[in-house]
């Protein structure tokens, strides 16, 4: 069986898989399509199992690593789902207050990788937490199919005010400084938007490649670092209008597009990674969070 790599998919591979993940084709008919692909050596099994995420390998920063303090932690949520599961991580022995990250997982639930986001960014020198919005439902079911499909069942609105509860767990939290940034991914890149407008005491939101408001734009308050890939067209294509507001309005933002890059280039779990981009996206995040939050 041929061995693939990056180059060997089509980019309209990874279009599929970005309808798939995000609900606009159903598995069967993701399947089907791929079938296509499926030429020269490649099978569909190899093909699937290429673009799926690895979570086993792809971990950055190991739960039990001796520079930092991370476990789980539960907060209340009066607005949204109650009681939510989350990891809170940190610099261990850390001097002072630090200043605090929510960290925004994408349509799944807090998987293993955005569990490796929030220690990155406790790592950096923040205190990060990481929700897992699925908690009502039981958490993050250990897969992401599933974990998609759990997704669907609860309502965005009552998720945004989960991740909201995070930002005033964290706000209020001994070890924080009372700065809170947010940065999220795809669902969380949305949640990242959608804080700015609603929650006036933000102090700095970075979404990777997420949805925009259309209303209410007028009430940021916070700083904005956006990050898009080039071949993201989905999502791009409400960013001209979301600039124009922000300009409109005259609020502080920075905006990059990465050549050559296509949704969820940050996760490196899934061959959509683009290291340059993420790497260059993720120092521009530390470095605004450092300058903001400070």
């Amino acid at each position: 069986m041929k061995k693939l790599k990056k180059e060997d998919i089509k980019q309209e591979v990874f279009d599929l898989y970005d309808d798939y993940a995000h609900d606009r084709v159903s598995r069967r008919l993701f399947l089907d399509k791929l079938s296509t692909y499926a030429v020269g050596g490649v099978t569909v099994a190899s093909l699937l199992g290429f673009i799926s995420p690895d979570y086993v390998k792809k971990i950055q920063i190991k739960p039990d690593d001796p520079n930092l303090s991370s476990e789980f932690i539960t907060y209340d949520s009066p607005k949204g789902g109650g009681s939510i599961k989350a990891l809170l991580s940190k610099p261990k022995d850390a001097k002072g207050k630090l200043p605090g990250i929510v960290v925004v997982h994408e349509n799944r639930g807090l998987n293993p990788h955005i569990e490796d986001v929030g220690r990155r960014a406790g790592l950096a020198g923040f205190i990060s937490i990481a929700p897992d919005a699925l908690t009502p439902l039981g958490g993050y079911p250990g897969n992401d199919d599933d974990g998609r499909e759990l997704q669907r069942k609860r309502d965005s609105n009552e998720m945004l005010e989960d991740f909201i509860a995070a930002f005033e767990y964290l706000k209020n939290h001994p070890e924080c400084n009372g700065k809170v940034g947010v940065v999220g991914f795809c669902f969380g890149g949305w949640i990242s938007n959608m804080m700015a407008v609603k929650v006036p005491d933000l102090s700095a939101a970075v979404p990777f490649y997420g949805g925009q408001p259309t209303e209410d734009i007028d009430k940021i308050n916070a700083p904005l670092l956006l990050h898009f890939g080039e071949l993201d067209k989905r999502v791009n294509a409400g960013w001209p209008a979301y600039e124009a507001a922000l300009k409109e309005y005259n609020k502080e933002y920075k905006a990059f597009i990465y050549k050559n890059a296509n949704h969820g280039f940050h996760n490196d779990t899934t061959p959509r990674y683009d290291r340059e981009a993420a790497t260059l996206a993720w120092q521009r995040t530390i470095d605004f969070f450092k300058e903001k939050l400070s």
